[in-house]
């Protein structure tokens, strides 16, 4: 039995056969090179494939499956205030509102200003405000001691999934951009170049405008704004004029009326005069009816 098993072993058939079969066993068990296709992928799929970032696991993995989820951060909040005040001066107000905006090291953004046009309408400001968010609550507190507070609001908006949102945006277009970047270093034909300058002058584009969207949310969290409502006071009743003031305002009113008057009538003699041949006609034509009619009745 012994020699026999020799002589296989020794057999060129034999060996031939064994070799074979760790041969075909070896490249059955190999995974294909282009995901199961029998064609190899075209430039433009390598690309893509090789600039594409590799996706992490959404939970970390099975081993960190179970790990806590990790505490909420701090709301990133987009807040926004709006104030009426009474004030008695409005032109002294807005002074003491730039005063403020220096000491809570905010900025003004607009204002907006109106005279009184007549004794009903009052003197009003609209200006409005940005602070830094956390000097919000103190400012609100300076301005309200301008007057009277008629009104107050405080709106506030969480932005913190967008802000995360494009956070990770951003971070995945970068990865994209330095593969693309590596890709473009090592590409060899101008076909292949040309397509990736061209998907690299996308992703770059795509990262200026996310990130200047992501820049205006960061501003908006760290700054709030105010809207302030300047208007004059108005007093219920009118202070008591000096016997001398409203003395000397009938005289005037009285004087203008006759000057007026006079020069009314100045108006009426010179149309007078202008009509008097009409007026003369007319006054013949009466004047030769009623004798006509006087001497027919007689008879």
């Amino acid at each position: 039995m012994h020699s026999l098993t020799q002589l296989l072993y020794k057999s060129p058939l034999f060996v031939s056969a064994l070799l074979g079969g760790i041969i075909f066993t070896s490249c059955a068990s190999a995974p294909l090179n282009y995901s199961g296709s029998s064609l190899p992928p075209t430039s433009a799929d390598r690309i893509a494939n090789e600039a594409a970032p590799v996706a992490e696991p959404a939970n970390g993995g099975s081993q960190d499956a179970k790990a806590p989820s990790a505490p909420r951060s701090r709301p990133q909040l987009i807040k926004k205030a709006a104030m009426t005040v009474i004030v008695n001066s409005v032109d002294q107000s807005i002074d003491a509102v730039s005063q403020i905006l220096t000491k809570q090291q905010g900025d003004l953004i607009g204002l907006k200003e109106q005279q009184p046009r007549n004794d009903n309408s009052r003197h009003t400001a609209l200006i409005q405000l940005r602070v830094p968010q956390n000097q919000l609550e103190p400012t609100l507190e300076e301005l309200a001691k301008l007057g009277t507070v008629e009104n107050r609001n405080i709106t506030a908006e969480d932005v913190g999934d967008r802000l995360v949102d494009f956070q990770a945006r951003l971070t995945n277009l970068r990865k994209t951009e330095a593969n693309l970047q590596k890709i473009m270093d090592r590409a060899g034909s101008v076909k292949d170049i040309l397509s990736v300058a061209q998907q690299l002058s996308n992703v770059r584009e795509s990262i200026e405008q996310i990130d200047g969207q992501l820049k205006n949310l960061q501003n908006q969290v760290a700054y709030s704004t105010i809207t302030l409502n300047l208007e004059a006071a108005v007093s219920s009743s009118s202070p008591q004029r000096a016997l001398g003031s409203q003395i000397q305002e009938t005289w005037n009113n009285s004087t203008s009326s006759v000057g007026a008057f006079t020069v009314a009538l100045l108006k009426l003699g010179i149309w007078l005069i202008a009509y008097t041949p009409y007026l003369l006609i007319l006054a013949a034509a009466t004047y030769s009816f009623i004798r006509w009619r006087q001497t027919h009745s007689l008879r």
